[in-house]
């Protein structure tokens, strides 16, 4: 027992320099991972304090960016379901990797050239190769000669369309209205306008899918069913 004892002894001993030895050889490995960062530190005003603020801030930037940008509804055209001064998400990945805009999305656009200075934010229609006519038997909007009840999200009062068109949307090119028909300025008004009233895909910035702001208004923005009915341009159910 006493020769058994000893030796467990002796093993444990023998293996606490080698323990000692790896810490210590890994102290300023470890310790150079983040010298940058000390340094940095050191170099700015205010030190770690400052450091990590311009971390937030670059962060923020990069999502903004590149993922998903707060946009601020400027006019009553998309209302009811979006108020002047609502915050809301533009996503925009949404259309990245291959995705394109969907009819009855709600997106934000470059209008540079086409609507005038800024941003503007409307509900999609039609995309390309849709027949688009305004108004129908029905005296309702209607896409590949499909129909389309916008109860759901037409101003109450307003009528479809109080401009008459019917037009074919070229390639690459989206028709897009106001929610609020009667205080809207889009695609029906422009189609003798540069670019033909119908917006480019590239100049999409991105779909808008939250309202996030002011809080009571917080809501995700569906696609609306009715365009799900719509077929596409070649006779396909879209």
């Amino acid at each position: 027992m006493d020769t058994e004892t000893h030796a467990e002894e002796r093993d444990r001993s023998s293996r606490l320099p080698d323990s000692e030895h790896s810490s210590d050889a890994e102290g300023p490995e470890e310790r150079s991972r983040f010298s940058w960062i000390t340094g940095a530190a050191r170099w700015l005003p205010g030190g770690r304090l400052t450091l990590g603020a311009l971390f937030c801030l670059t962060a923020l930037l990069l999502f903004s960016t590149f993922v998903a940008q707060p946009f601020e509804i400027p006019s009553g055209s998309m209302e009811n379901g979006l108020r002047i001064g609502d915050r809301v998400l533009v996503n925009k990945l949404a259309y990245r990797f291959g995705a394109s805009p969907r009819r009855g999305d709600v997106v934000v656009f470059d209008g540079a050239g086409n609507f005038g200075d800024g941003d503007f934010v409307k509900r999609v229609a039609a995309v390309a190769g849709d027949h688009v006519v305004c108004c129908g038997e029905e005296g309702r909007l209607e896409v590949n000669g499909r129909p389309v009840d916008e109860s759901s999200f037409l101003h109450p009062g307003d009528a479809p369309s109080d401009v008459p068109f019917d037009v074919v949307v070229p390639p690459d090119r989206l028709f897009v209205l106001g929610d609020h028909r009667a205080d809207s300025s889009d695609s029906r008004n422009r189609l003798g306008a540069p670019g033909g009233g119908m917006v480019p895909v590239g100049d999409v910035i991105g779909r808008a899918d939250w309202v996030v702001w002011p809080t009571r208004h917080w809501t995700h923005l569906e696609r609306p069913s009715a365009y799900a009915r719509v077929p596409a341009a070649d006779g396909t159910h879209g």
